[in-house]
């Protein structure tokens, strides 16, 4: 908008959906950034909500309300620690923990910049992302890195050889060794800095391919640009960098330059045995990482497999949502209209069923506290769920009734106080204290203050993703014209099912938008990061497995090489082509296993703590371990073989005369 415009816009007013009050523009802000957590398109004062439309807002401050989300603005130099621990006293005074609400309700500092990646409470006010992911992915691409950097201190240190007479004459012309560590520790940063940016083109080149698996619009800007909290992400990057640089090259330069001339000259140097068991614990470190991403790898699949298996206790199998009539108004005709747009639905040829509900599958829903047995004189007070359904949902969703009845069109009424039955599921039964589901029927509870008869025991069912527990539920027969509607369909003739829904649509609710969607589409959007996590994981765990075997690759060719003449001798004297395979790749095998057996235990604390994050998740199979154990086996005996094969099938007269 222009600035013309906007001044054009101040002071005029406007109204929202059916609210007939008048909303006076008083200000225009920039755009909120995609990265906030605060997202608003419009601002609406507390003074106008107190005196509008919304008569259950209290107070302009309002610190004793669960439903209101509240951030300080503190003072420079304020004790975080002394502050929070005021706060105890304020949860305390006016939530009284258990025995209000029947669950410990506290305050506690977060700060705004944590509330993307550790924020995951009840009715979020911004999308949250799960810091583990973040964290673990990039825990893994400092791996990489490092298994790339043991690479190279294990080519380097085993090529050493070669510039053994180089090193030798340098220093009989003069060289010290402050000047040969110099030169090859620059050669290394050299190697590296072309690494750098090599890898700057890939990311540039695979970037939109990258984002695309994300989901995420990344740059090189945002890492190069001054974000939210400065530069705490590039410099820990350059320092890590910088640092694997020095390293990598620092131990290669000084065994390099330790080298003493007259024994290499000579012909008499030897290779240390200290270097080779370096590279000896190098090559199991790096394959000890690897074999633990292959256990994750497989562990990550396995868990999102079972959460996309898993029963869910309801079936939302083409279940069509249509939003709900917003702007038409709920009087005592409404229940019998969207009743009447039911039974009209309910003719179309590939319509199952419709019901309303007030909570979808996958939406965070309401919770009522002091909920207790009436006939418990003890106090006893308990937190529930609660939703409201209309006649149709028990049986459009497929939810077992356990015990007693599903509701019926005689339990609704326009006027709330005219209401009292429910429907509750097997764990509000357990959590009341009843001995079983027909116990609980016929018998009352108190809620809002208001006796409630308990009519029907339903089956505990998956409101949310897997990765939270069961919760005890209360139904109600709650009718309002902010309830979705869903429809339960057959695929075959969609489009034309579609614009037949949305004609009746328009006969019974005009003036509202018709906007659809499928349910199972959005509730597996919970899944969505774990999904994410699996893919690059696997992504850069497939990095890992390559670098590792070129690294190996090289180790192999080397140690064929230095062993020519042996296994031309041993030729010779008979020995067949599978005893020079076993020769070569019996040492390896070793090393990969002592691996399997240090990254083993590393891969099921790391993946047994990421599972304790869902409420229900696998066991972590034997067979996962077993199958990474053989696959990382296949892949070492891969890349071993093909040089081992080549030596096999050498001339061994050749063989013998290579010096």
């Amino acid at each position: 908008i222009k600035k013309d415009d906007m001044n054009s816009l101040l002071g005029s007013t406007f109204t929202i959906g059916k609210d007939s009050t008048p909303y006076k523009v008083t200000a225009i802000c920039k755009d909120v950034p995609n990265n906030s957590h605060l997202k608003f398109d419009i601002l609406v004062s507390y003074t106008t909500m107190l005196s509008g439309p919304y008569p259950y807002v209290k107070a302009d401050y309002d610190f004793t309300d669960s439903d209101f989300w509240h951030y300080l603005l503190l003072k420079h130099g304020t004790d975080l620690k002394k502050l929070e621990a005021k706060f105890e006293s304020f949860s305390e005074k006016h939530f009284q923990g258990n025995k209000v609400s029947g669950s410990v309700e506290k305050f506690y500092l977060q700060p705004l910049s944590k509330a993307h990646l550790y924020s995951d409470f009840e009715y979020e006010i911004g999308e949250t992302a799960s810091a583990t992911v973040v964290w673990s992915l990039l825990f893994i691409a400092g791996l990489i890195m490092v298994i790339a950097w043991v690479n190279y201190i294990n080519l380097s240190t085993a090529k050493s050889m070669e510039r053994a007479k180089e090193v030798g004459m340098r220093k009989v012309a003069g060289a010290t060794k402050q000047q040969l560590i110099l030169q090859f520790l620059s050669e290394s940063i050299i190697i590296n800095a072309i690494s750098v940016l090599i890898a700057i083109v890939l990311v540039i080149f695979l970037q939109k391919s990258f984002n695309s698996l994300v989901r995420q619009p990344l740059s090189l800007s945002y890492l190069l640009g001054n974000s939210f909290q400065g530069y705490a992400v590039l410099i820990p990057l350059v320092v890590f960098i910088l640092s694997g640089m020095m390293v990598s090259g620092l131990y290669p330069s000084l065994g390099l330059a330790s080298f003493k001339p007259i024994l290499v000259l000579k012909g008499k140097f030897t290779r240390s045995g200290h270097g080779i068991f370096l590279r000896k614990v190098l090559v199991v470190g790096q394959f000890a990482i690897t074999i633990a991403l292959i256990i994750g790898a497989f562990t990550i699949e396995q868990q999102i497999k079972f959460m996309n298996a898993h029963q869910l206790g309801m079936n939302i199998d083409q279940m069509l949502i249509v939003s709900s009539p917003s702007l038409s108004s709920f009087d005592s005709t409404f229940i019998i209209r969207e009743n009447s747009f039911k039974e009209e639905i309910k003719k179309i040829t590939n319509v199952k069923g419709a019901a309303t509900s007030d909570r979808l599958a996958g939406d965070e829903m309401s919770r009522v506290f002091n909920v207790h047995r009436s006939d418990d004189l003890t106090g006893n007070k308990l937190s529930m769920r609660n939703m409201g359904a209309d006649a149709d949902f028990i049986p459009v969703y497929q939810i077992k009734v356990l015990a007693g009845r599903k509701f019926e069109q005689t339990d609704y009424h326009a006027d709330y106080n005219k209401l009292h039955n429910v429907v509750i599921n097997e764990h509000a039964v357990k959590l009341l204290g009843y001995g079983s589901n027909e116990e609980a029927i016929g018998k009352s509870i108190t809620m809002f203050n208001k006796k409630w008869d308990i009519i029907g025991v339903i089956n505990n069912y998956h409101q949310k993703s897997l990765r939270y527990a069961l919760e005890p539920l209360v139904l109600q027969p709650f009718y309002s014209t902010y309830n979705p509607i869903s429809i339960k369909i057959n695929s075959q003739n969609l489009s034309s099912t579609l614009e037949q829904i949305k004609k009746l649509y328009a006969d019974f609710f005009p003036g509202n938008a018709f906007n659809y969607f499928f349910l199972d589409d959005r509730f597996n959007r919970q899944y969505a990061n774990d999904k994410l996590f699996g893919k690059t994981f696997t992504v850069f765990g497939g990095f890992a497995i390559l670098i590792a075997c070129l690294g190996l690759f090289g180790l192999s060719l080397l140690s064929t090489l230095q062993r020519t003449k042996e296994i031309g001798m041993r030729k010779v004297l008979g020995a067949s082509v599978s005893n020079i395979l076993f020769l070569i790749s019996k040492d390896f095998i070793k090393l990969i296993f002592i691996a399997f057996v240090i990254g083993s235990p590393i891969a099921w604390y790391s993946m047994h703590t990421w599972l304790q994050t869902f409420a229900f998740r696998i066991h972590i199979s034997t067979w996962i371990f077993i199958g990474a154990g053989v696959l990382a086996t296949l892949i070492a005996m891969s890349t071993i073989c093909i040089q081992a094969f080549k030596a096999a099938f050498m001339n061994p007269v050749k063989s013998i005369r290579t010096e």
